[in-house]
């Protein structure tokens, strides 16, 4: 995962636009149920020095991770939707559009 993306999935995870709020939250919901059953979740490691539900492949928080739209598994368990620069435009749009 690059900075992008992981700006991306933070951004989504804690300021959901409300035109893709949804959409990131059944994407999110259905990549977790993946995340559940999956041999890299942290809560099957003794993780102590981090609580959070994270991956232990890549490292990083699902609760984010499960709403860049850009993002995939690093594991192939689920795939992105659209490309970084896709999800970025995408984004400005719906900013530009809420400005109006």
């Amino acid at each position: 995962m690059n900075l992008s993306q992981i700006y991306l999935g933070w951004r989504n995870n804690l300021f959901p636009p409300a035109k893709i709020k949804e959409l990131l939250k059944a994407t999110s919901i259905e990549r977790l149920n993946i995340c559940e059953d999956c041999p890299f979740h942290s809560r099957l490691h003794n993780t102590p020095l981090r609580p959070d539900a994270h991956c232990t492949d890549c490292g990083c928080t699902l609760s984010a991770k499960t709403k860049c739209l850009s993002c995939s598994c690093p594991q192939n368990k689920w795939n992105a939707l659209m490309t970084t620069t896709e999800e970025q435009e995408m984004l400005k749009t719906i900013k530009k559009d809420g400005k109006k």
